[in-house]
This record gives C-alpha cells, structure tokens and sequence, in this order.
C-alpha cells in the first residue's frame, strides 16, 4: 500500500538529496524500469504478478521511497501516482475492441496556466467560454494534440511542443511556475482506454519522456482538425516546405491546418449530409473553392485568389475544403478557436447551422469563443436532439476553475453575458438622463 499519509513537504535540499540516490533516479536502473513499463504496455502477465520482484517491480520501490523522509513531497506522489498507472493497465479489465470515438475526459496538473482541472466534455459540441488567459485554447490544444498522434504515433511530449512551442523549445517551461521542482501531468482519456506524460520544470528536451499508454491509445487512430483563430489558406503557397525544411517559429497548428486543406477529394459522390452542407457554404460564400498548385482560388464568374478574399470568406472556404475532402466526417473531432474573428456576423447563422448537422453527423466538437451572438445562435437552432454544453473557465484565488452547464444562461462568472448586462445597463442609464 503506497502511503499517503505524506508528512510535509520535501525541502529543496531533500529534494536534492533525493535525486542523487533515488532507486528511479540512477541512470543504470532506466533500462530496468523502462522493461517494467513495456511490459505493462504489453499487458505481459509476467510484470503484472512482479510484486515479490525486486528487479521488476517499481512498485515496492515506491513504498521504501514514501517512507523516505526526502521523498515525502511532490516527487513522492508523481511516482506513486506513476505505479498506480502502471499497474492498471495490466492488471484493469480487458480493453474493448473499440474505445470511445470522442475525448472523454482531460485532466491536468501543474500544467501551463492550470494548478488542477479535471475536465469531462459532452460527445457534441462543447462550447469553452472565459475570459483571456484562462486556458480554453491551452485546453483544445491538449486534447487535439493527443487525438493527433493516434494516427502518427509521434511522441505525445513532443507534438505538445510543437503546439506550444515554448522558449528554446524547452519543454519544461510547460510546467507551472511554484516553488520546488513542480512536476507536471497531462492526461486524456477516450474510454477506457488514455494517454499520459509527465515532466517537470527542468525537462529540457522530450526525448527522455516517457507517455504511457501510448500502444493502447495508437491501436484505434482518429481524424481531427484544429482550426487556429489566424486564417492560412492565403499564406499557405511555400508554407509547407518552407515549415519542414526550416526551424520557424510557428506553432504546428498552422501546418497540420494547411495539410488538411490540400488533401485531394475523395472519390465518388459525397452523402446527403455533406452534399447538403456544401451547398449552403456555396451559398453563403456566392462560389465555390478551387485549388490551382498551392494556391486557393473562389470560383463564381471568375477565380479570385484567397489573398484577395476578406478573411470571413476564407474561413468559410476552409470549412468547404474540409467536408469536400471528408476530414469532417463521422468519428472526426473538430476544435475551433475563435470561429466569430473576422467573420460578419449575419454569417453566423449558417456556420452555426452547419456545426450543428456535423453533430448529428457523429463529430465531437470543441469551440472557444467571446462572442454573445455564437453563444445565442447556438441557443436558438439547437433542438432537443443536440448536444451542446457550455463550459466557463474563470479564475478563483489565482487558480482556473471550470463550470458545465448545458445552459448558457446559467454559466458561472459568465463573462460574455456580464459584458452585454453592463452594456443594456449603460444604455438604459444614458436613455433616462436628461
């Protein structure tokens, strides 16, 4: 039994102490624990039942160093909370042929502006609302980032890196600012199956960085697009060599956006559904979408270039592109940031309108957005089949916390609806003074 019962928090020279003659910590024991851990992969009855081992078994380790006084801080639970996990994915029940389509749950510790946040999203469409510098896209990226790599099998660590690209690309400044040598923990979950890393603020790299459950998590890939709050498609011409050959400073959502876009149409005719969905972005966009080389092109009595277009009519000609090509399909996951950013509002109607037939199509959808008429859009078309659910993220004592709702107007520190209070407010006020 891992104690819990921890009796105060390690020095930094405990800490220190710790490091230096930790079991986990010296480098001759890594390729012993690294064993352990494939084999628990694996699901290898043999590591399962090492408990009396003490080559094998990390476990009991575990117990010796919690009943260290050096080891009784944070470092202490990472570890123990690490055997935890270990442990159940040998020893938990059979995995299904087929784990969940969506993102189940996302928890977070000590990473980036987040102490702690346990995160539960609806299958349909999840709408992030907060104010800035809460965490809806930190929260978005996370989650895209772990459905990206069951299709790649790229290191979790490392496509996190890419997304958040921090100073020096080093990883560890990811980790929450405190005291001592804080310790990370991303997690997400499609039941019952989940991904996990872990680091602390002095991870340089992600090389050394191990992401359990990754095996399990890459046996079922799923399709998921990220679409960023800046429009690519008029930048995208010598963007994709330019980003593979060179180290620029972009975060890798604009790459992987633009990949999704050029992606050749599937053959034969598209279902009803999403011939019914391009036909209202045609509508609304008063053309079609063509593609000559790298450049993008709006078909109606002539090809206008993207770079011409207003940025409203690009974004609608991105979400063309990926019905057309099947991205957005059933199964898929979408993640929007900010889909209002320059788009007119009397547009808004028919992007709502198609989000929603993509729900019913079987697509998890995550929006984070400021905007009263998103959410009130979204109110009014939304039928008692669909699931939309509200997500505020606001900020108490200096920490995020989240409330859910499948109600807009009965969201916590609702930041967008205080807004447009405070503005009827100051009209009434204005209307009545003399």
């Amino acid at each position: 039994m891992v104690r819990n019962d921890m009796p105060r928090p390690a020095t930094p020279e405990e800490v220190e102490e710790f490091q230096r003659t930790s079991w986990f910590c010296r480098p001759e024991n890594q390729p012993i624990i690294e064993e352990w851990i494939e084999g628990f992969e694996r699901g290898d009855p043999e590591y399962a039942e090492a408990r009396g081992s003490n080559r094998r078994d990390p476990a009991s380790r575990m117990e010796e160093i919690a009943a260290d006084p050096a080891g009784s801080g944070e470092m202490t639970r990472n570890y123990c909370q690490d055997g935890v996990d270990w442990g159940a994915a040998a020893t938990g029940d059979p995995l299904p042929d087929q784990p969940s389509r969506a993102v189940t749950r996302i928890r977070l510790k000590r990473f980036t502006a987040f102490e702690e946040l346990d995160f539960a999203p609806s299958p349909g469409i999840n709408v992030l609302t907060g104010a800035n510098g809460t965490g809806k896209t930190h929260l978005m990226k996370v989650a895209y980032a772990a459905c990206y790599i069951s299709k790649t099998k790229d290191n979790f660590a490392e496509k996190l890196n890419r997304l958040f690209i921090p100073s020096g690309r080093r990883i560890g400044r990811l980790v929450r600012r405190r005291q001592g040598q804080p310790r990370c923990e991303v997690e997400v979950h499609r039941d019952p199956v989940k991904i996990r890393t872990s680091f602390t603020g002095r991870t340089d790299t992600t090389r050394a960085i191990r992401n359990i459950g990754a095996k399990d998590w890459c046996k079922h890939p799923m399709e998921s697009i990220y679409i960023p709050v800046k429009e690519m498609l008029a930048n995208a011409p010598g963007f994709r060599s330019l980003y593979g050959q060179r180290e620029i400073h972009f975060e890798e959502i604009y790459a992987d956006i633009i990949d999704r876009a050029y992606l050749p149409i599937q053959r034969g005719r598209p279902d009803s559904i999403r011939e019914r969905l391009l036909k209202k972005l045609l509508q609304a966009m008063d053309g079609t979408v063509v593609t000559k080389g790298e450049e993008f092109f709006l078909r109606k009595r002539g090809d206008l270039e993207f770079t011409l277009l207003a940025e409203g009519i690009r974004k609608l000609g991105l979400l063309y592109l990926l019905i057309q090509n099947g991205s957005l399909s059933e199964g898929s996951i979408l993640f929007w940031d900010e889909p209002e950013t320059n788009l007119n509002p009397k547009l808004f109607k028919p992007v709502i309108n198609i989000l929603l037939e993509l729900q019913s199509m079987g697509i998890q959808i995550f929006l984070a957005t400021h905007d009263y008429v998103i959410l009130k859009e979204l109110d009014l078309q939304s039928e008692s089949t669909a699931e939309v659910v509200y997500h505020s993220l606001y900020l108490k004592n200096s920490e995020i916390k989240l409330h859910t709702t499948d109600n807009y107007l009965n969201l916590h520190e609702n930041v967008i609806m205080d807004t447009f209070d405070s503005l009827y407010d100051q009209a009434i006020k204005q209307s009545v003074l003399p």
